[in-house]
């Protein structure tokens, strides 16, 4: 047992410190499921067990290749939406609209808005952060306040009140539907007063951020290369904001009948909406689709990568007696589904793969124990968008580095200000209310 815990906590240690130096999760995760394995005293080969036994590599593939077949065609249909929304420039027409309407003075409130509509509209989160950031540095700049808030802001946007609530048609409010029967809209009224608990006060809070930072004599600070929002011809706003309320209406449509299915006719709904009424600024439809399709590649291996590890983590002594350990808390059984899926999520730095390697093992305990298979879905969803921006998470390193142009010790603070410590206090109050019968 103790050779099996250091296995665990020096696997999964060994997975965010080799994330965080910039190594390919392709490779980091099977070398983190390595020491794992050999700490665990789990054989490394099919060949050296018996037929009913459990080896790393039948384990790791066998959880990788699961959660591709389950939504590779989420993935890909999402990241091409992402894609082409970009390319044909909507994504831009929206985004300006929301930040010319709100204007200079309210420019935190105008990122926030433009990433929030995105997202809840179905875009890829990247490409809402590379979409929104050039509007929002210019923003920053007329209203002088300190760039380093910037992923912070595109994040409190993208990742919080949108991402795991009722209707949104992103990927970490669907993935409970498969384990619970449920839809994409469960609990809609508890998860409605989360959201607008979180907009509220994570707003408040970024903004005190960063006026106590203009206080103390932060400014905007100009470099070299800083892309500028070029003054070119967009589509029409409203037209280009169709093609989320297509996938928003058709996700809702058939959410009862289809389930998880009913997200490909959303998603391809949006990509036929937005290239009918856009195709004028879109130069090739199919090279946009070519390019989502290799973002898509990138997302879900990624995220498979770090199933993969979950999947021979299930096989551990110390993983299964953790898991024992929360299911068996005393009090709600929410409170243990919560700290079950926001733990894994947050060692993983990754929301559907946390939810991914956690509601197979925590669901069908709570459900027989007659835990409503709705609230169970927004705590879930809720929990999983929590502790998945730590350092090492794959958003996080892309946002404040890839997009931003920043360092984690100049912008994560404020960045994990509003995506971890909100998303928390969302999780608490939704678990209070249902506590509450609500």
């Amino acid at each position: 047992m103790i050779l099996s815990a250091i296995g665990l906590i020096g696997g999964l240690t060994l997975l965010i410190v080799l994330t965080m130096r910039g190594m390919n999760l392709l490779i980091a995760a099977p070398l983190s499921t390595l020491w794992l394995a050999v700490f665990s005293g789990i054989p490394l080969f099919p060949q050296l067990v018996e037929a009913d036994q459990a080896s790393m590599l039948d384990s790791y593939m066998t959880s990788f290749s699961g959660f591709v077949a389950s939504w590779f065609i989420m993935f890909l249909l999402g990241s091409i939406f992402g894609k082409v929304m970009g390319d044909a420039r909507a994504a831009d027409s929206v985004s300006k609209w929301v930040v010319d309407k709100l204007g200079v003075k309210y420019a935190v409130a105008a990122v926030v808005a433009a990433c929030a509509i995105l997202t809840y509209g179905g875009v890829s989160l990247f490409i809402v952060g590379f979409s929104v950031f050039p509007l929002a540095l210019s923003l920053f700049k007329q209203a002088n306040l300190p760039r380093r808030f910037i992923p912070a802001t595109l994040a409190f946007g993208s990742v919080t009140f949108t991402m795991t609530s009722a209707g949104s048609p992103e990927i970490q409010n669907w993935i409970p539907i498969e384990f619970l029967g449920t839809t994409a809209y469960a609990a809609w009224e508890v998860s409605l007063i989360v959201a607008i608990f979180m907009i509220i006060f994570g707003y408040w809070l970024l903004k005190h951020l960063i006026n106590r930072a203009v206080a103390k004599g932060e400014q905007f600070e100009v470099r070299e290369g800083d892309p500028v929002a070029e003054e070119k011809e967009l589509p029409n706003p409203l037209l280009s904001a169709v093609p989320l309320l297509v996938v928003l209406g058709v996700s809702f449509i058939f959410h009862d009948t289809l389930g998880t299915s009913a997200l490909i006719i959303a998603l391809t709904g949006g990509i036929i909406a937005t290239w009918a009424l856009n195709h004028k600024y879109l130069p090739n439809v199919w090279v946009s689709a070519s390019n989502g399709t290799m973002g898509a590649l990138l997302a879900i291996t990624n995220t498979a990568a770090v199933v993969g590890f979950g999947g021979v983590a299930r096989e551990t002594q110390a993983f299964n007696a953790a898991v024992s350990a929360v299911t068996d808390m005393p009090g709600s059984p929410l409170i243990g589904g919560a700290i079950a899926i926001g733990v894994i999520a947050g060692l993983t730095g990754s929301s559907s793969g946390g939810q991914q390697i956690a509601l197979p093992l925590v669901s069908p305990h709570y459900i027989d124990m007659g835990v409503d298979p709705e609230a169970l879905h927004r705590v879930a969803a809720i929990s999983s968008g929590a502790l998945d921006t730590l350092p090492h998470g794959g958003y996080v390193v892309t946002t404040i580095r890839a997009i931003c142009g920043e360092t984690h010790k100049d912008a994560y603070a404020p960045f994990a200000a509003v995506t971890v410590i909100v998303p928390i206090l969302g999780v608490i109050l939704a678990i209070a209310l249902f506590s509450l019968g609500m």
